[in-house]
C-alpha cells in the first residue's frame, strides 16, 4: 500500500513495512516521531487505506498504519495497540499530522517497531537546581487574560466543553471538560527543541527533557511522579522535536484531589526542576544506551544523512539525540560543566510565555481552571522571544550548493546508501523554503502539500503507481512532506522499487517529473479540491472522541501552530480560510466551498508549490544493498556507508523535458464514485442515549451489551447462519459486514500458510486501482485466510458499501484471473516482497522478537509457523501451486455472516443473498466442518 503519505509526525522519514506478517495481510506503515523517553515500544495508529492516513484514519495519506514511539517510562506501552486503532477517532494519531513524509519502505516480518527518529528514555533519578522567580505580568498577557473567550471550533459529535485563555504568567491554556469520562490527560508543549542545542553540546535539549522527570524542589524524590501515576492508573512520557519538547501524562481523573495533586507535581517540572549532579551522571547512561541501540536502525541512519544535506549553519543540521561522547566526554574536553549547561538551557528557554498547556478531564471548566492556576501559575515568565526567531527566515537551510556549507551536497545530487535491511527505494526531495512567518502561516492554513500529495500519491487508474507497476518498476509509492520546521519543509516522493525498478531509476524519476509537468501546465480539476473537501468534512462530521492521552498531545502541539479558534480544527480540516483575510468560523460540516474564491485560494497555493518542484531544486536518495562494498564515505554518528555524486547533466536535461504525461497513460484521477450522497447519510435508528453526557458507573460499564440476533439459520446442513444488529448506539451512517466460509485444509502447513499470504498480497495489489477510491471514501475490506476458513470483512459508510462488497467478493471468489499474477515475473515480484519482509525480522531488536514470539504463542496449536518455516516454504512455492490453492478457497463450505450498523433486517438479508450468489459455493455437511481450534 502506499500513496499520499500523510502521517504527520515530527522529524525524519517513516517506514512503510511491506507486510504485516503477524496479521498475515495488509501493509503497515510506521511513522517515527521525535526524540522520546523510554524504550522503543510503539503505539499503533490505524489509518484508513489510501495515500497513507492522518490521525483520523482519514486519507491524508490514507493507507497503512502510523506508528509513534510513546512508551511508558518502564518501557511498556502506555496504551494497547487495539485501543488506539479506532478509525474514526480524532484523538488518536493526531489528525494533526497531515502530510509529513513517510515511506521508507522497510520490508518487515512483523509490526515490530522501528525506532524512527525518536530517542527514548526512562524516567528516574534525581536532580537539583533553583527556579527563577516569576516575571512581572506583561500588559499584553493581562489584556489577553481579560479578553472575551474565544470559541474553539470542534466536531459536531464532540460534546465536550472547550475554553482557551492565558494565565497571568503568559502560559497559554486549553481546557477540555469531559464529564462522560473518568480519564484525565495533560500535555505541556515547551516551544524549544533540539534545534536550540548549543553547538558545543549536541543532545542537550533531549537530555534536559530526561532530567525534568528526576525530581523537583517540591517533590525531590527522583521517581516520585512515576510512583504517583502508577498508584493512580497513569502513565507519562515526553518527546523532543526540532522546535518543541512535549511532556504528557494520563491517569484516572475521577478523584479531584488526586488529579489536582498530579497537576501540582507535573507543574513543578517547569517551575523548579532540581538537575542534581547524581541524576545527571546516571541519566547519561540511559541516553547513551538509547543511541547505541539505534545505530543499526535504518530510519535513524537515513534521518541523520538527510540532515547532513542541510546548510551546516542551520540548526536542523545538528545531531539531536546526543550520546555519552557529546554530553560527557565532549563537555570535559571543552572544560564545560554539563549541569551548568542544563541549568542555563532551562533558564534560557523554559519560560511560561513560550509554553502551551492542554488539559482534558472530567471536571467542569471552572474546576479545571482552579487546578491549572494552582499547578502552573508559578512557572516563571522570562518574557523571551520564540527560540526559532534566532534562525528562522534568516539562515537558509538549503542554498543550492552556493555556499558549500553542507556536509553533503543536496540539490542536483544523488546519495546512494547501504541499508541494514533489504531495502530498495528511491526518494526525490524538494526543499520548500519560506521567506517569512506570514508565508509559512498561509502555507499551513491552505495545506497545498496535501492536495499535491493526493495527486502524486494517487493509486487509481492513470496514476504514477499504476504506470510503474505496469512497467514492473515499483511495489508502492508515496508522497508527502518530511522535515517540517518553521522556515522550511521538504516535500518528497518515494518509490519502493522492484529489482527491475532499481535498474531503471532514471526512468522512474522521469515519470515523476512527467506527472509534475502535467500539473504545472494544466490546472487541477475543480473536483480534486471539491472531493478532498467532502471527504475531509465527512470525517469531521462523524469524528468522535478517543483516547485522552493521544488527543491532549495533539492539542498541545497544534496550539503552537494554529490560531486559538483552530486548535482542534486546524490539523483536522481543509480550507481553513474563507477569504484571504478571514478564517472559517463554523463547526458545521461543509459539502462544498462557500465560494469559488475560497477554492481559488487553494488553487493558487497549489500552483505555487508545484512551481517549486523543479529538477534543479531536487535531490535523490537511493537505498539498496547493491551499493555494499562500493561506497567511499561514512556518516559520523551512525556509521552509515554511502556515496554522493552529481546527477549527470544529460539526465537532468532529460528530466527537465520528460515524456508527455498523456503519452505514457498518466492522468488526473477520475471522479470518486464512492463518496456517499447526503441522502445516503441518513441514520435509520437514532441512538438511545441522548441528553447530557455523564461518566458510566461501574455497574453500567459491566452491563452486557445486547448481542446480535439470529435472522437466518439454514441448519447444520444448510448454507448460512446470519446474525444482525442494527446500530442504536453510535448514530453513524456506517456498517460492518463479516462473511466467513468455514472450510478446512487451508492453513494446515507452512506451505499453505505461505500460499495464503501470497494470495492476500497479490489480491490486494491487483484490486488496488478499484479499491483506492473506495478507501479514500472510508470504505474498507480485509481478506484473511485462517485455520478454519476464509473471511471477508467490509466496513464504512453504508451508502455504497453493498456495491463495493459485491464487486470485491466477485473478484476474489470468482474472477480469479483478475486477482492472481498474470505471469511468472509478477509472481516472483510478490514472492520477493514477502521473502524480504520475513527475512527483515532477523535484524530486529530483541524486544521486537519477544513481541513476535509472544503473539505466535497465542496462535492455535498446530497452526504456529515461525518465520524460518514460512521462508523455507515460500521459497518452494510456484504460480501453478498458488492458482490451484486459491481455487479451493471458495469452492465449498458453510457460510456465516454478521451484519451490523446502519441497516435494517431486510437490507441485511438482501446483502447476504447478494454475496451468496456471488460466491456460489457448494454446501458441505456438518461432519465436514473444520474442527474447533485449541
Amino acid at each position: 500500500m502506499s500513496g499520499h503519505l500523510a502521517p504527520r509526525r515530527r522529524l525524519a522519514a517513516a517506514v512503510l513495512w511491506s507486510l504485516n506478517i503477524l496479521s498475515r495481510s495488509a501493509t503497515v506503515a510506521f511513522v517515527p516521531t521525535s526524540l522520546s523517553r523510554t524504550s522503543n515500544v510503539f503505539r499503533l495508529h490505524e489509518k484508513k487505506n489510501c495515500r497513507i492516513n492522518d490521525a483520523n484514519g482519514r486519507n491524508y495519506g490514507r493507507s497503512a498504519t502510523t506508528l509513534t514511539m510513546v512508551s511508558g517510562p518502564d518501557g511498556s506501552n502506555d496504551k494497547s495497540c487495539e485501543q488506539l486503532s479506532t478509525p474514526t477517532n480524532f484523538d488518536n494519531a493526531d489528525s494533526l499530522t497531515r502530510r509529513r513524509l513517510v515511506l521508507s519502505l522497510l520490508a518487515s516480518a512483523s509490526f515490530a517497531p522501528v525506532a524512527a527518529n525518536a530517542i527514548s528514555e526512562t524516567a528516574a533519578a534525581t536532580t537539583s537546581t533553583t527556579a527563577v522567580a516569576n516575571a512581572a505580568i506583561s500588559p499584553a498577557a493581562a489584556a489577553e487574560a481579560n479578553a472575551a473567550p474565544i470559541r474553539v471550533l470542534k466536531p459536531p459529535l464532540d460534546l465536550r466543553s472547550y475554553e482557551t485563555y492565558t494565565l497571568p504568567n503568559g502560559l497559554t491554556v486549553l481546557l477540555v471538560s469531559d464529564p462522560a469520562s473518568t480519564t484525565a490527560a495533560v500535555a505541556m508543549n515547551v516551544h524549544v527543541g533540539a534545534c536550540s542545542d548549543p553547538v558545543e553540546v549536541p543532545g542537550l535539549a533531549h537530555f534536559c527533557e530526561h532530567m525534568l522527570f528526576l525530581g523537583t524542589d517540591k517533590f525531590p524524590d527522583e521517581d516520585s511522579f512515576n510512583k504517583f501515576l502508577s498508584a493512580n492508573g497513569g502513565t507519562n512520557n515526553a518527546f523532543t522535536d526540532s522546535e518543541k519538547t512535549v511532556y504528557y501524562f494520563e491517569m484516572d481523573g475521577s478523584i479531584n484531589s488526586r488529579f489536582s495533586e498530579a497537576l501540582l507535581r507535573f507543574g513543578s517540572f517547569f517551575s523548579g526542576p532540581l538537575f542534581t549532579e547524581s541524576a545527571t551522571g546516571r541519566e547519561l547512561n540511559a541516553i547513551d544506551s538509547e543511541n547505541s541501540k539505534n545505530l543499526q536502525n535504518d530510519v535513524f541512519r537515513l534521518y541523520e544523512l538527510e540532515k547532513d544535506r542541510v546548510n551546516s549553519e542551520h540548526p536542523y543540521s545538528k545531531f539531536f539525540t546526543g550520546n555519552k561522547d557529546t554530553l560527557l566526554e565532549g563537555t570535559k574536553r571543552q572544560k564545560i560543566n554539563l549541569r551548568e549547561q542544563l541549568v542555563k538551557f532551562y533558564e534560557s528557554y523554559y519560560s511560561a510565555n513560550q509554553m502551551s498547556l492542554a488539559v482534558v478531564g472530567p471536571q467542569s471548566i471552572p474546576q479545571l481552571k482552579q487546578f491549572v492556576q494552582e499547578g502552573f501559575g508559578s512557572i516563571p515568565n522570562r518574557s523571551i522571544d520564540p527560540p526559532k526567531d534566532k534562525w528562522a527566515y534568516k539562515i537558509l537551510p538549503y542554498d543550492g550548493g552556493k555556499s558549500g556549507k553542507s556536509l553533503v551536497p543536496a540539490e542536483k545530487s544523488i546519495m546512494e546508501i547501504v541499508p541494514i535491511q533489504e531495502l530498495r527505494q528511491v526518494t526525490i526531495t524538494w526543499p520548500i523554503i519560506f521567506k517569512s512567518k506570514e508565508e509559512r502561516e498561509t502555507f499551513r492554513l491552505n495545506k497545498p502539500d496535501y492536495f499535491v500529495a493526493s495527486l502524486l500519491g494517487h493509486e487509481g487508474v492513470g496514476s504514477l503507481l499504476s504506470y510503474m507497476k505496469e512497467k514492473g518498476w515499483a511495489n508502492s509509492l508515496g508522497a508527502s512532506d518530511n522535515a517540517n520546521l518553521s522556515d522550511f519543509i521538504t516535500f518528497e516522493v518515494t518509490v519502493e522499487l522492484t529489482n527491475k525498478g532499481l535498474g531503471a531509476i532514471n526512468e522512474v524519476c522521469e515519470a515523476i517529473f512527467s506527472y509534475i509537468q502535467m500539473m504545472q501546465k494544466s490546472a487541477f480539476p475543480d473536483y480534486v479540491f471539491d472531493e478532498n473537501l467532502q471527504l475531509d468534512e465527512l470525517e469531521w462530521r462523524y469524528t468522535t472522541k478517543g483516547q485522552p492521552g493521544s488527543y491532549v498531545q495533539s492539542l498541545a502541539t497544534s496550539m503552537d501552530s494554529f490560531p486559538p479558534s483552530l486548535y482542534v480544527a486546524g490539523p483536522r480540516r481543509l480550507a481553513l480560510k474563507e477569504t484571504e483575510d478571514k478564517l472559517i468560523s463554523s463547526d458545521d460540516p461543509r459539502m462544498s466551498f462557500k465560494t469559488s474564491g475560497q477554492r481559488d485560494l487553494l488553487k493558487d497555493s497549489c500552483t505555487d508549490l508545484i512551481g517549486r518542484l523543479t529538477v534543479d531544486n531536487s535531490f535523490l536518495t537511493v537505498f539498496s544493498k547493491t551499493f555494499e562494498g562500493k561506497t567511499n564515505q561514512v556518516e559520523k554518528w551512525y556509521g552509515t556507508n554511502y556515496n554522493v555524486r552529481p546527477i549527470p547533466m544529460t539526465t537532468l536535461m532529460r528530466w527537465s523535458n520528460p515524456m508527455l504525461a498523456g503519452s505514457i497513460g498518466l492522468a488526473y484521477p477520475r471522479k470518486n464514485v464512492f463518496i456517499p450522497t447526503e441522502s445516503g447519510l441518513r441514520v435509520k435508528k437514532k441512538p438511545k442515549q441522548n441528553g447530557n453526557p455523564k461518566a458510566l458507573s461501574f455497574e453500567e460499564k459491566i452491563k452486557p451489551i445486547e448481542p446480535p440476533t439470529l435472522i437466518r439459520d439454514d441448519g447444520d446442513e444448510g448454507r448460512w447462519t446470519v446474525y444482525f444488529k442494527q446500530d442504536d448506539r453510535f448514530g453513524k451512517p456506517k456498517a460492518f459486514l463479516i462473511f466467513q466460509l468455514l472450510t478446512g485444509e487451508l492453513y494446515t502447513s507452512p506451505l499453505k500458510a505461505s500460499l495464503a499470504m501470497l494470495y492476500q498480497q497479490c489480491a490486494a495489489d491487483k484490486l488496488n486501482e478499484y479499491t483506492y477510491d473506495a478507501r479514500l471514501a472510508d470504505l474498507s475490506y480485509d481478506l484473511q485466510v485462517m485455520p478454519r476458513g476464509v473471511r471477508l470483512t467490509f466496513g464504512g459508510y453504508n451508502d455504497k458499501l453493498k456495491t463495493f462488497a459485491s464487486y470485491v467478493t466477485s473478484k476474489l471468489a470468482r474472477e480469479l484471473d483478475d486477482v492472481l499474477p498474470s505471469n511468472e515475473d509478477e509472481f516472483e515480484r510478490y514472492k520477493d516482497n514477502l521473502l524480504r519482509a520475513l527475512s527483515a525480522f532477523k535484524v530486529k531488536q530483541p524486544y521486537a522478537h519477544a513481541i513476535y514470539y509472544s503473539s505466535l504463542s497465542q496462535q492455535p496449536r498446530n497452526f504456529q509457523y515461525t518465520n524460518d518455516q514460512l521462508v523455507s516454504a515460500l521459497k518452494e512455492t510456484s504460480l501453478p501451486q498458488l492458482v490451484d490453492y486459491v481455487k479451493t478457497l471458495w469452492s465449498a463450505g458453510k457460510g456465516e455472516a454478521l451484519i451490523q450498523g446502519n441497516y435494517d433486517k431486510k437490507e441485511a438479508l438482501d446483502i447476504v443473498n447478494t454475496i451468496d450468489k456471488t460466491i456460489n459455493f457448494k454446501t458441505i455437511s456438518s461432519d465436514q466442518y473444520p474442527a474447533r481450534l485449541k
